[in-house]
């Protein structure tokens, strides 16, 4: 969930302005981190994990191209995407209308372009604005990627996570490299801006109280069970996890268990889980009300699959 203007935009909208402000560039064998998926991922405050699907829909109407690039920092060659012409065009439309509206700065109306400084990415500039048009000085919100300011609840569930895992690094007074290792593959894959990590490794110094291993676990796990499957990258992650925890597979099966039991939901599932619960008030889902959930889902994004363990759930908690 995202907070001000940003919030009343979709994902695809941010995905289609931050990809217009970062060009991928042609016919070089290096790309910038913003155009990979953690980088899109931070940009457009969103969890990694949603990402693909906002793509793949771009991609299917011919918006978006990817490829293989080396990132700067980055070990192996990561996808990487940029907008095809007609991507820029939409893009482009989108950006002039919505620069051109006008906003409230200290009382006064003003067009929003107007206050767009010197190269700043238009994301950046929206994120000063709030739901009601007013432009305040400090940011509403702030990517994971920026050093400083309040992250999205999506943004904030990765925080925690991190500071957590800093906490627990930090219990005997230093952090190892085997541990500093594990760090730097969770906050590479939440795209996290440097200077953000460090303030939460400071903090969980400070703090020392450090959570027990399975803790930190079950909250991955949370945090990759948010569409309900666990995906390749996260597979890896959660692996190096258990190998750094020493979480055997027994142990990992409960945490898995518990995790599912307590999930973590994003808006769309959320609203959608709460459209389905009313629709199983009395016992059974009409013709009608089917219709009416299939039509959400293909307005929230909510894939058949999720619906189905959406519904398995409620109805196993109702037996």
């Amino acid at each position: 969930m995202v907070d001000g203007y940003l919030g009343t935009m979709t994902t695809e909208e941010r995905t289609l302005l931050h990809l217009f402000d970062n060009l991928l560039p042609e016919g070089q064998w290096e790309a910038p981190f913003a155009v990979t998926q953690a980088g899109i991922s931070a940009a457009v405050h969103v969890q990694r994990k949603h990402v693909p699907r906002t793509l793949k829909r771009l991609e299917n109407r011919d918006e978006l191209i990817s490829g293989q690039r080396h990132v700067p920092g980055a070990k192996q060659r990561r996808r990487v995407y940029g907008l095809t012409a007609s991507g820029r065009a939409r893009a482009g439309e989108l950006r002039d209308r919505i620069l051109n509206e006008m906003v409230l700065k200290n009382g006064e109306k003003i067009v929003l372009g107007s206050l767009r400084k010197g190269g700043q990415m238009t994301l950046d500039l929206l994120s000063y604005l709030d739901e009601g048009l007013v432009f305040h000085e400090s940011r509403v919100i702030s990517p994971v990627s920026n050093p400083e300011g309040t992250a999205s609840l999506d943004a904030q569930a990765g925080e925690s996570l991190v500071k957590r895992m800093f906490a627990r690094a930090w219990e005997d007074g230093k952090i190892t490299k085997d541990e500093q290792q594990l760090i730097t593959e969770v906050v590479t894959f939440l795209g996290m801006h440097p200077e953000r990590v460090g303030r939460l490794s400071d903090d969980a110094r400070r703090a020392q109280n450090a959570p027990p291993p399975e803790d930190v676990y079950r909250d991955m796990l949370r945090q990759a069970l948010v569409d309900g499957e666990i995906v390749e990258d996260e597979i890896s992650l959660l692996t190096t996890m258990r190998d750094a925890f020493q979480i055997d597979m027994e142990t990992h099966e409960r945490l898995l268990d518990e995790a599912r039991a307590d999930p973590i939901l994003d808006e769309a599932t959320f609203t959608y889980r709460a459209t389905l619960v009313t629709a199983l008030a009395d016992g059974m889902i009409t013709h009608d009300e089917e219709a009416m959930l299939r039509t959400l889902r293909e307005n929230l994004g909510i894939s058949d699959s999720r619906h189905a363990s959406l519904l398995a759930e409620l109805l196993d908690r109702d037996d």
